[in-house]
């Protein structure tokens, strides 16, 4: 072979990249330091005998690359030799890593510092990768959908789940572990993944579109007022509670979603997502008025939101679509106000009339879900979740199961928000209607024949109001001119943590609030650190030991409640298992997370001392604003006073503070 050309190594499917020839094992020779293999017949000095290929070295980690090498990178040996002798004085590199680097820097595949730059902006900017090959769904190979986590610590989409167990099996797709048989008939959906992997989504689409939007999903941090028990109530308790104030400036009779100009105390809106502890607390924020009644609405209006609580057993919940049953049909005169045998048949009237006049104009309908829903997989696990804006499709009356007449509904949802229990970036796209098979046996069908009032804009790419709403026969009272301005000036994004801070807030425990050390998932899908959810259960045994009179009573086994939930996890203690696909995602985001703080706050700092000096000019405002504490009325008139006081202000710059430094990350 010629030496006045660069050597190579074998490719990793074993082909010389020199040659472009695959050698046979005898033709190959190992670098005792690298562990890169090598074409002998392509090298400029090859071992001259065979004790010397025990312990031989490559061109690469002998040191002694070929001028010609040196040439095709700068053109000078010494300065090759100086860049080596550099790989080699570094401590924190191992010899493996300054073989690579020897390697890419003889062979001319050295990047350019502005390749590097650019590479790694990209590495920072995308968080899929962290997740992408550690929370893989087993049988699709993609990140889940619907994500569900076994007891073992593995995860799958919600579907692909559901296909394995109808196939019979009963053990974990990835290491033959038992499934529970609770979890294998109802398989709850891991809502911390959700969030952590839509944010994920998030934080790569927008890259180059700006800020991130954020989605506050499960968190609910401005709590209101609770309901309370007046003094005339003869016992206490929730039955005899009286509604607390009503947050929203919306008339009761509002159709579609309620927006951030329609909540004046906290400026956001009702977020698809939010959880309120029961229905009082609902009621307060306007999604779904009625205490106990599952429907809200008027038979000549139509029907402004719905409940799903588990009221009849013949409703089928899918997520993005459900099918509901009307009310009535039951006798709850005297003290039968909690009777669920039906005793005659439903008929469209009254709130069941309200659904059909929705249906056929095609408004949006809220919809709220509760955790007495037991049959369905997209029920919360406590509380009263707000899931966003559905449409009806079509209705009907059939036979129910307990063989009277029942009206039934087909809910769609057509929300700009994705759905609490799935991964999704983006809101829902029009779908086709899925087949209802007990439509071949029902009576009074009706479908909307006309245009929807609330539809799909394909020049917008977003669901808003097609034709005017309704107007409201209830007006609720506007606020003032000053309260708008200052309900206006209250709306401000402050992000002060970064897109990797965000997801590692999401996987806190359930327990200690702090990031999770040796996760575990329970059943239920709750997550938390294994040291507190041993401690939690410390002192208590599954199995209870019984005596009566000296004779020895057959064992009772001791329910074990979830510390997030009433679920009984006494079997799932017995064999607890770290999730070894969780603790993996975190240690890479914790691992991220050092190597980017000290850039973050370089850059945090330039952006603190811009907003500092601004800072100081407001505050000097505001010093000459004490000082002229008793004013003459004369200069109020030329200099009226500013419209909030000094804390006011300096809580205003605080804030603008943190969002420079929150736009800057």
């Amino acid at each position: 072979m010629a030496h006045d050309s660069v050597q190579l190594p074998c490719d990793g499917d074993g082909a010389c990249m020199r040659c472009k020839v695959t050698p046979l094992a005898e033709e190959t020779l190992t670098c005792s330091t690298c562990a890169t293999p090598w074409h002998v017949a392509c090298l400029a000095s090859p071992p001259e005998t065979l004790a010397s290929t025990l312990q031989w070295q490559c061109p690469d980690c002998s040191g002694d690359p070929l001028p010609s090498a040196a040439g095709a990178l700068d053109g000078t040996s010494s300065e090759l030799f100086a860049a080596i002798r550099a790989i080699e004085s570094d401590e924190s590199l191992t010899e493996k890593e300054k073989a690579r680097k020897r390697q890419e820097l003889v062979s001319g595949r050295v990047e350019e510092d502005g390749d590097k730059e650019k590479k790694g902006k990209e590495k920072e900017s995308s968080f899929l990768d962290v997740l992408d090959g550690s929370l893989n769904c087993s049988f699709c190979m993609l990140l889940p959908d619907r994500p569900v986590t076994t007891p073992c610590g593995h995860n799958f989409c919600l579907k692909c789940f559901q296909k394995w167990i109808g196939q019979g099996k009963r053990t974990c797709a990835k290491c033959r572990s038992i499934i529970p048989p609770k979890m294998a008939s109802q398989p709850r959906i891991n809502s911390t993944l959700v969030s952590v992997i839509r944010m994920a989504k998030l934080s790569k689409s927008n890259v180059a579109a700006g800020p991130m939007k954020v989605y506050h999903f499960v968190q609910n941090q401005d709590r209101p007022d609770k309901a309370f028990t007046t003094e005339r109530a003869q016992k206490p308790g929730k039955a005899n509670a009286a509604s607390g104030k009503i947050f929203v400036t919306v008339p009761p009779d509002h159709f579609g979603p309620i927006t951030a100009e329609n909540d004046p105390a906290r400026n956001q809106g009702v977020l698809v997502g939010e959880c309120w502890e029961d229905r009082l607390e609902c009621r307060q924020w306007g999604a779904h008025l009625p205490h106990v009644a599952g429907i809200a609405g008027q038979s000549n209006y139509g029907a402004q939101s719905v409940a799903l609580s588990g009221g009849y057993e013949d409703d089928e919940d899918h997520g993005e679509w459900f099918l509901y049953t009307g009310s009535g049909g039951r006798d709850l005169s005297g003290n039968k106000r909690t009777n669920k045998e039906q005793s005659f048949d439903q008929k469209f009237e009254k709130m069941n009339e309200a659904l059909r006049v929705s249906c056929k104009m095609g408004y949006p309908v809220r919809v709220v879900r509760s955790h007495k829903e037991k049959r369905s997989s997209y029920a919360p696990e406590k509380g009263v979740r707000y899931d966003g804006i559905y449409r009806i499709e079509k209705c009907w009356r059939k036979v129910g199961i307990q063989g009277f007449k029942v009206c039934r509904y087909l809910f769609v949802r057509c929300d700009n928000e994705p759905a609490p229990w799935t991964s999704d970036d983006h809101g829902d796209l029009p779908r086709p209607l899925p087949a209802i098979p007990e439509l071949k046996k029902a009576t009074d069908v009706f479908e909307r024949k006309e245009s929807p009032s609330w539809d799909f804009d394909e020049e917008d790419n977003r669901w808003r109001w097609k034709k005017p709403p309704p107007p409201s026969k209830k007006p609720v009272n506007a606020a003032d001119l000053e309260e708008r301005k200052r309900a206006r000036k209250a709306i401000r994004q402050a992000h002060t943590t970064t897109v990797r801070e965000r997801l590692l807030k999401e996987f806190s425990c359930l327990i200690c609030r702090q990031v999770m050390n040796l996760p575990v998932t329970t059943p239920c899908a709750h997550n938390f650190c294994k040291s507190c959810f041993e401690a939690a259960f410390s002192g208590k045994t599954a199995i209870r030991e019984r005596s009566k009179g000296g004779r020895t009573l057959r064992s009772q086994k001791n329910v074990l409640h979830c510390p997030s939930c009433p679920t009984d996890i006494s079997d799932f203690l017995q064999n607890l298992q770290v999730n070894r696909e969780l603790m993996g995602v975190i240690e890479s985001l914790k691992q991220k997370s050092e190597e980017n703080q000290d850039a973050v706050e370089e850059l945090s700092e330039e952006q603190v001392d811009e907003s500092e000096e601004n800072a100081d000019i407001g505050s000097g405002d505001s010093e000459t604003a004490q000082k002229t504490k008793n004013p003459d009325p004369k200069d109020d008139l030329q200099n009226p006073p500013p419209d909030s006081d000094q804390k006011r202000t300096s809580k205003r710059m605080k804030v603008d503070t943190t969002q420079v430094v929150a736009d800057c990350e």
